[in-house]
């Protein structure tokens, strides 16, 4: 059996009372696998990935990142663990190389200079080592954050929206990267997106989120298969509609709704 990275058991999180954003989310992510997080705005995948990087408390439930408990052991965690975001800027003031030699520091990465030069190289954004971040497009943003991300080798990788503003060659390039350092280095990727073709290319498995409850778990073809869809945008477009979570699921004994369940388990 895979060895699990992250454990999440019944995790719950408001920030205003009876009002959970997440609600009951059990989950489980392997090493080497690559998880996707699917839902609409508010569904509440931006909150579990705050969680699992300790930058807010749950009001209930566990998280266990490598056998270790969070939030109570964040700073443990996070030397094995990265993030990047499309939406979150690096210091504007700052020039490429600087703000990853600062990172770089931070994680005591070995030989630091020669492996920024080979991150830019493979991200194709050398040419882009002595210019300020606050000039950047988006998408050089986006590919200098990935840079950051992979600084420290980690082990457990946290992606939102990683191919925003991306041109779709270079999105191309990202997801064939990040599918080969998944498989070189037995990392395991949590990645949220809106992007299908994403989700299709890089995830083993996919989570529906709405309203920070689980819909639906399993690999991109189980998926389909259960909810008799053809392709991964127009079911996330019926499940995200008011309504969805009872959408028919093919069985052999006929329809029936949904039970979200854990890898390996046989039951909801």
């Amino acid at each position: 059996m895979s060895e699990a990275v992250v454990v999440v058991e019944e995790l719950r999180k408001e920030f205003s009372r009876d009002r959970p954003v997440v609600s009951g989310l059990s989950f489980a992510l392997n090493r080497g696998e690559a998880l996707g997080l699917l839902g609409p705005n508010g569904a509440g995948k931006t909150t579990v990935v705050h969680l699992l990087l300790g930058l807010t408390t749950p009001t209930s439930g566990r998280i266990a990142i490598f056998g270790l408990p969070m939030p109570q052991k964040r700073i443990r965690v996070l030397q094995r663990v990265n993030f990047a975001s499309a939406y979150a800027l690096l210091p504007a003031n700052l020039t490429v190389r600087e703000n990853l030699m600062v990172f770089a520091r931070l994680y005591e990465v070995a030989r630091p200079k020669e492996k920024i030069a080979r991150l830019l190289a493979e991200l194709e954004i050398a040419h882009l080592v002595d210019q300020v971040a606050g000039r950047l497009s988006a998408g050089e943003a986006t590919r200098v954050s990935l840079c950051k991300a992979l600084l420290n080798n980690p082990e457990l990788l946290l992606l939102d929206e990683p191919t925003a503003g991306l041109d779709p060659d270079i999105a191309d390039k990202v997801r064939r990267l990040l599918r080969r350092l998944q498989s070189e280095r037995g990392i395991a990727v949590l990645y949220t997106s809106h992007n299908m073709r994403d989700i299709e290319a890089v995830c083993d498995r996919v989570l529906f989120l709405r309203r920070g409850r689980l819909l639906a778990e399993g690999s991109p073809v189980e998926i389909l298969r259960n909810f008799r869809c053809d392709d991964l945008e127009t079911l996330f477009i019926q499940l995200s509609r008011e309504g969805s979570g009872s959408l028919p699921v093919a069985n052999e004994g006929g329809p029936e709704e949904l039970s979200p369940r854990l890898p390996g388990t046989g039951g909801g």
